[in-house]
């Protein structure tokens, strides 16, 4: 629990901004607890939640690769939230344009991190859903799934990878490109750091 709260005053204390709504939230929900409105004191913890998802999001986006590939990041395109409740941060970064495009997304307490999970880590399952166009692969140790999208117009391969781990699904998509080239771009990934961050 100490090393959780550490880490969140660290990634505070470099976003100032952030720091001072989360402080401004805390202070709203301690008064109104004290008060005995308890609706409003839920409300100011939402929004001090929210605002701390954001201030996650925002470092996890400098641990993100300047490229995928050989695709240039399009940062004006970077979205960061928070919803403060069940599923909490979400953070989406583009890459490229078009024809040939890629993504990053992660997303923490994702609703599709039980299914997954349930493909990943139940073989008699994982075995009913599964075709030739999906695979079980292991990336820096993480099982994840790699689907393949052929287009059939284009004739080009799209790649899919979704990485579970623990509460948090990271999920990289990249147009127009091989598996060797989408797993070697999510080797590339500081998904360790991006866990410890995240949860």
């Amino acid at each position: 629990m100490k090393k959780i709260s550490l880490l969140v005053i660290g990634v505070l204390a470099g976003i100032a901004t952030f720091a001072q709504d989360f402080d401004k939230n805390i202070a709203s929900a301690r008064s109104t607890y004290s008060s005995g409105a308890l609706q409003d004191s839920r409300f100011a913890m939402e929004q001090m939640l929210r605002d701390l998802d954001m201030a996650i999001g925002k470092e996890i986006l400098k641990l993100l690769p300047a490229k995928l590939g050989t695709l240039p990041v399009v940062d004006k395109e970077d979205n960061v939230s928070g919803t403060g409740s069940y599923v909490g941060l979400y953070v989406n970064r583009h890459y490229g344009s078009v024809p040939k495009q890629g993504s990053i997304e992660i997303i923490n307490n994702s609703p599709l991190i039980n299914s997954l999970n349930m493909i990943l880590n139940m073989p008699m399952i994982g075995g009913m859903m599964t075709d030739e166009n999906q695979k079980v692969i292991k990336v820096q140790g993480y099982k994840s799934i790699l689907n393949k999208d052929v287009n059939t117009e284009t004739g080009k391969t799209n790649y899919q990878l979704q990485i579970p781990m623990n509460n948090t699904l990271l999920t990289v998509k990249m147009d127009d490109s091989s598996e060797g080239e989408i797993t070697g771009v999510a080797n590339g990934i500081p998904l360790a750091k991006i866990v410890q961050i995240a949860q």
